[in-house]
């Protein structure tokens, strides 16, 4: 099993030398690193021109473990080899380790660097990755993790504070500054560190320290369950450690940053969070979720780094599908939502989070959902997430701590058998269903009062669709309780608290109240309404099925046009081609029943190349076929040579069929006839651009990606998409959201 951690930059706000001169005090040994026993130096050299110092020490750890363990390992200390390299020219500390106990049975390797902060000089970063891999550990590999998870992330927060610790005592004895290293004899006595690790007490695991492990909470749920998961990915080899270490500034999470804005982490929440945005940044041309968004979707799966993926790519997936994005400069409420939808934002409760009102009791849910349909009032409900997360950050920065979520206050006077007609019931299953999925960790606390007797029928309707850790939030009032120690006033201070509710502030939440029946909309009315919001988007999705490509024709009068597109392959593998043609072609007549007695498909799949055509007479081949994988994600372009039409097809592919050898192995033919029996889908948008147009489009919009030819224009997010595809869901592809 292997486990990787990446903490964030922490910042010491003193030159690298000064650093560097409080980093070598904590060697040979240090009192606040007990554990650390002795270091001998195995090899030192430095350059001619003294800039470059290196030195590989031997060190010995006496690891904190179970007496019973150490007899059974047969051994008192644990010994790592470790090699550091000094460059004072460029002002980097560079350390490597890894451990030699156990090295046939456990490996360990850390990178650590000291540098110089890209915006201030005067400052010094400190970065550091490393990774475990316990093969076997005489049956002790579960106590084995769980030891070194425990002493490293407690010697990783520890780290700066032995460098402060060092600092200030040099401080006391009077020294505040350090040279730089300078050439010839005018460098004066350089500091050279004599070395040992980066953190303070780095090698604190039983045969092991520098463990990276995911949470050890999600992993025991999942053998609560009976499943047993562990991490799939290999150690990291050293240059890949090294490339973890470099990039741009705008790449790393600083730790000021982190307990400045997101809050107080676990070092190894530090690292799912950064290892999870680093995933997206490799694997994502365009625009990542803010850090605030990632860390919700960690948070509702206990930081267990595979489902925080999954959910989040399958909810990256249905924001750029429903342009949700621009939700909030987009949707404008009808005025029957603006009249008779009784929930609105009123201040913020005692912890800074805003409050959201809804008089649930007062709501005509029946007139709403006859009178706009789920659509609409699903499109409403988002717009108030997006307006608190937009809340959230606005409150962060007035009240100068991180703040993620907000609390609901929900009215229930007046709640009566009514609200329980069933469509207004499945429509806020839905509306559940959905907010549940996509804005975790976004509900601080659920204020409810005057719950009425019908309550419990309703609660018993909605409880099962809401997640177990929502629900602990929701503090349940019946009557007038509220009213009394430990209600209200414990959550909302009290010249907040709305005059209905025997407050003094007066709240411009609407009343409600019944809407008339002349605004009511017919069945097919609303379902015209309800398709028409659904399909709001720039995007259009088609359906590919054997025999059955989809084509959409794109006319070019000047031949200096550039098409771009951007497709996600949803489900199955398709074939991408591009074609001219001096004609215009009709859509094909479809056939009672397509190949293998499937249904041709109708509605979303146009099929524009005549039968008849001859490639190469009629049409032509204008790029190479580009063959995409289910969940890929491509954007490119393509310059016209030629005025006339052309038609981007997007055509079925049995990609397990084509790898099959002669003799194909019982897998492979199954696997074959599986995607066979299944239809493929895209979703896909395209534009026509001038020339001149282009090239400004390719120098505002990055998130396009490689936008110079058909062959450069895949995303590389197949491993992002490959985890959108659900079965619970209609619609699935690996683009992020702009």
């Amino acid at each position: 099993m292997v486990q990787k951690y990446q903490s964030p930059v922490r910042v010491y706000k003193h030159p690298f030398e000064l650093v560097m001169a409080a980093y070598e005090r904590r060697f040979p040994t240090c009192h606040l690193i007990p554990i650390f026993v002795a270091s001998d130096v195995v090899s030192e050299e430095t350059s001619e021109d003294g800039s470059i110092t290196k030195v590989e020490r031997r060190c010995a750890l006496d690891v904190d473990a179970p007496r019973l363990l150490k007899r059974i390992a047969g051994v008192d200390y644990v010994y790592f080899t470790q090699r550091n390299t000094l460059n004072r020219k460029e002002r980097t500390l560079h350390i490597e380790s890894h451990n030699e106990t156990f090295s046939n049975r456990v490996i360990i390797h850390e990178t650590c660097c000291y540098s110089v902060h890209p915006e201030n000089e005067d400052w010094t970063c400190f970065e550091q990755t490393a990774s475990l891999d316990i093969k076997s550990f005489f049956g002790f590999e579960s106590t084995v993790e769980k030891i070194a998870m425990k002493q490293y992330a407690g010697s990783i927060k520890k780290g700066k504070e032995i460098i402060e610790y060092y600092l200030k005592e040099l401080e006391d004895e009077g020294i505040t500054h350090m040279p730089r290293w300078l050439p010839s004899s005018q460098t004066t006595a350089p500091v050279r560190p004599t070395s040992l690790c980066t953190s303070p007490c780095v090698f604190l695991a039983l045969p092991v320290s520098p463990v990276v492990p995911t949470p050890i909470a999600a992993d025991v749920k999942d053998g609560a369950s009976g499943e047993t998961k562990t991490e799939t990915s290999v150690v990291l080899h050293n240059d890949s450690l090294v490339e973890l270490l470099t990039g741009t500034p705008e790449d790393k999470l600083d730790a000021d940053y982190i307990k400045r804005y997101l809050g107080d982490l676990t070092p190894l929440q530090e690292s799912c969070l950064i290892r999870l945005r680093k995933w997206l940044q490799e694997t994502h041309k365009g625009k990542i979720p803010k850090d605030e968004h990632i860390l919700r979707f960690l948070r509702a799966r206990d930081f267990n780094m595979d489902k925080a993926r999954e959910i989040l790519c399958q909810s990256l997936t249905w924001r750029k599908q429903h342009q949700v994005d621009y939700l909030l400069e987009t949707w404008t409420s009808p005025q029957v939502l603006q009249d008779f939808y009784t929930g609105g934002w009123h201040h913020h409760d005692r912890d800074g989070r805003p409050l959201y009102i809804l008089r649930l009791g007062h709501m005509d849910t029946k007139g709403l959902v006859r009178a706009l349909g789920e659509e609409s009032l699903l499109r409403h409900v988002l717009s108030i997430n997006e307006e608190g997360l937009r809340r959230c950050e606005e409150n962060t920065k007035v009240f100068g701590r991180p703040i993620s979520c907000w609390t609901c206050l929900v009215d229930l006077e007046g709640l009566n058998m009514r609200h329980l007609w069933r469509p207004g019931v499945k429509a806020l299953l839905r509306i559940i269903e959905v907010v549940e999925a996509n804005y975790p960790e976004t509900l601080g606390r659920l204020l409810i009062l005057r719950a009425p007797r019908v309550f419990p029928v309703l609660w018993t309707l909605v409880s099962p669709f809401i997640d177990e850790n929502t629900r602990k939030k929701f503090l349940i009032y019946a009557g007038n309780d509220y009213q009394g120690p430990g209600g209200l006033v414990d959550y909302i201070d009290k010249e907040i608290i709305p005059d209905f509710l025997g407050g003094e502030c007066m709240c411009e939440v609407p009343e409600g109240g019944l809407i008339p029946k002349s605004m009511y909309r017919t069945p097919e009315e609303l379902e015209s309404e309800d398709v028409r919001l659904w399909t709001e988007t720039i995007y259009q999705s088609s359906s590919i099925f054997k025999g059955a490509p989809h084509e959409i024709l794109i006319e070019i009068i000047d031949a200096s046009s550039v098409i771009t597109w951007d497709f996600d392959v949803c489900k199955g593998d398709v074939v991408f081609n591009i074609y001219h043609s001096k004609r215009a072609p009709q859509p094909a007549r479809k056939d009672p029943l397509g190949a293998h007695g499937i249904t041709s498909p109708v509605g979303n799949n146009v099929q524009l190349i005549d039968k008849s055509w001859t490639l190469g007479q009629d049409y032509s081949m204008v790029e190479s076929p580009l063959t995409c994988k289910e969940g890929e994600s491509v954007q490119g372009s393509h310059i016209t040579r030629w005025p006339g039409f052309y038609i981007l097809q997007w055509k079925f592919v049995n990609m397990a069929a084509c790898a099959a050898t002669n003799m194909p192995r019982v897998d492979d033919v199954l696997a074959t006839l599986q995607v066979s029996s299944h239809k493929c889908k895209v979703m896909y948008y395209t534009e026509v651009l001038g020339s001149a147009d282009f090239r400004t489009a390719c120098c505002d919009v990055r998130s396009l990606g490689s936008m110079t030819s058909l062959e450069s224009s895949h995303s590389g997010f197949s491993q992002l998409s490959a985890a959108t595809v659900s079965s619970n869901q209609s619609q699935s592809s690996s683009m992020i959201s702009r």
